[in-house]
């Protein structure tokens, strides 16, 4: 997940209505893809230049490879989009393999981090996985402290550090389910 803003989310929180009663969390749709890439680019954008890498994996998926995974969505895949009215505001998708499920793709808009979007997202992810996941894994940025926060308060621990394709340091992070 892209790094959280405090200040002017914390501004702009106190302003906006409560995002529970006006967020609304489900499936997306294959015809969702197109907004699910717009939001994942303008997301991911922020971690591409914090490593200077534009290369990240989240910037080059295409929007085929995005409906493609919607299409899929089942056993194996639950993927979940949070809109606000017409506005989709972020999503994520989780793999499952085994007992265990992967969180991967999880975007918010920019405008948006920081207001209860992700955390609401997660908990519908985490709720949505199939009875055999024991696990909830994910990797981030290991120079993205508030990722890392984000995630902690969420009840992930670091568990490993990797290095990414495009050549960022990540670090892999875990809960179990409960």
């Amino acid at each position: 997940m892209v790094a959280m803003r405090s200040t002017s989310a914390a501004t702009s929180a106190a302003t906006a209505p409560d995002i529970a009663t006006v967020l609304r969390i489900a499936a997306p749709a294959p015809e969702h893809a197109g907004e699910v890439l717009t939001v994942q680019r303008a997301a991911y954008v922020t971690e591409a230049q914090r490593y200077c890498a534009p290369g990240i994996l989240p910037l080059r998926e295409t929007v085929e490879q995005i409906r493609a995974d919607l299409e899929g969505a089942g056993p194996t895949l639950v993927a979940r989009a949070a809109w606000i009215g017409p506005r989709l505001v972020g999503s994520v998708r989780g793999r499952v393999e085994g007992q265990a499920m992967e969180v991967v793709r999880f975007t918010v808009a920019p405008d948006l981090q920081g207001g209860g979007v992700g955390r609401a997202l997660l908990a519908a992810l985490h709720a949505a996985a199939p009875p055999q996941v024991r696990t909830f894994w994910l990797v981030t940025g290991g120079r993205s402290e508030d990722n890392k926060r984000f995630y902690r308060a969420a009840g992930y621990e670091i568990v490993g550090t990797a290095l990414d394709d495009a050549g960022v340091e990540l670090v892999r992070m875990e809960r179990p389910r409960g």
